[in-house]
């Protein structure tokens, strides 16, 4: 499915622990002052902070936000316990309802994955993409995002992971262990490192993001009620 992070919905049923309200920003180290981006949202504010280090996926970002991109855009695609995701904007002017989240600009940004610096900790901000049969370099959508919320996840729980990793990046993706002990501690989605580009992450109002990943979806993962970013800023 297009621009559809991948995630094992069976897995998660079976290894997720309860979800923790708990979030601990891992500090990293950053010779220049990083941008943030304010989105105002139906739901509440969230702002989030956008790495140096992907300066590919920063700047498309925050190009698109000055352009008025996000404007209007629901939150087309919510999982419960998982994440959440914008970035069609054609979704502006959605009947309710309707199928949505299949559109974006048109093209690719080529991959800046720096694992296990960044990594899929709750509040992460990355950029979706489409599978990877179509996409085997792991390039990321023009527009689509989504932030982390996910479950804390235990030692054997992470050890599946790690099996899964191995074969999915021929034992290229390895979690350290203080990696494994944050992700027990305060959650997020570990079977998608190394395969996403981590750009950012929420420094303000994670709270708002755990509140819409409750909201009442349909089949299509869609919000029964539409949440919206009214509108993004770039603050700093």
């Amino acid at each position: 499915m297009k621009k559809y992070i991948l995630f094992f919905l069976g897995m998660i049923a079976q290894l997720s622990y309860a979800a923790t309200q708990d979030f601990l920003v891992v500090k990293t180290d950053s010779s220049a002052v990083r941008h943030q981006v304010l989105l105002q949202t139906t739901m509440g504010d969230i702002t989030v902070e956008l790495y140096n280090e992907t300066p590919r996926h920063r700047d498309n970002f925050l190009k698109l936000v000055r352009q008025g991109y996000y404007d209007g855009n629901l939150w087309h695609r919510v999982i419960s316990d998982f994440m959440i995701q914008t970035g069609d904007s054609t979704t502006r002017h959605s009947v309710a309802g309707s199928a949505v989240g299949e559109y974006d600009p048109g093209y690719r940004i080529p991959a800046e994955i720096h694992f296990p610096k960044y990594f899929h900790k709750r509040g992460a901000l990355g950029a979706a993409r489409e599978g990877d049969a179509e996409n085997p370099k792991h390039e990321s959508s023009a527009s689509q995002f989504y932030i982390v919320w996910g479950f804390p996840y235990g030692p054997k729980s992470m050890a599946k992971f790690q099996s899964r990793l191995d074969s999915a990046t021929h034992g290229t993706v390895k979690y350290p262990p203080e990696m494994c002990d944050y992700y027990w501690s305060h959650g997020g989605t570990p079977w998608l490192d190394g395969q996403y580009t981590v750009f950012g992450e929420v420094v303000k109002g994670l709270s708002v993001v755990g509140d819409i990943d409750a909201v009442a979806t349909d089949d299509h993962a869609r919000p029964l009620k539409d949440v919206r970013i009214i509108k993004a800023i770039v603050i700093k």
